[in-house]
């Protein structure tokens, strides 16, 4: 899978090449502060076959969480791209920054746990509190 995609203001770019990981529905509080409150709609891809093809971004990774992820965003219109997890070699790309969005229909829904009511979990999709097992 071949993945292209961007910033709003088009300041940053990005390539991501490798199978994809993971497609999922994020619907963890940490996310919904991200989206503005809907869940997040992501694909993980391998962290080797990932780079920045134009500008780079900001990171922000909070000091107060053990294990905290590093967000990457656009400093010009603060568009959110990309999630690094420690440990973990994969690239966490949000769907809505792709050309094609459509290439990152999610498989699954995770982090049911936090799901507000007006989140929608497509009927039939594999729904998980947390993670799923391995």
């Amino acid at each position: 899978m071949k993945v292209e995609g961007g910033c709003y203001c088009g300041a940053v770019r990005y390539a991501s090449e490798g199978d994809a990981m993971m497609k999922a529905q994020c619907h963890c509080r940490e996310c919904q502060y991200i989206t503005g409150g809907s869940p997040n709609t992501f694909v993980a891809m391998p962290a080797d076959g990932f780079r920045y093809t134009k500008g780079s971004p900001k990171q922000f990774t909070r000091k107060d969480l053990e294990r905290a992820v590093t967000r990457e965003f656009c400093a010009e219109c603060g568009t959110h791209m990309v999630t690094k997890v420690p440990g973990m070699p994969m690239t966490v790309l949000k769907v809505g920054t792709f050309d094609d969005p459509s290439l990152g229909q999610p498989q699954m829904a995770i982090y049911t746990v936090d799901k507000q009511v007006f989140h929608h979990i497509p009927q039939g999709m594999p729904a998980f509190e947390r993670l799923p097992q391995r």
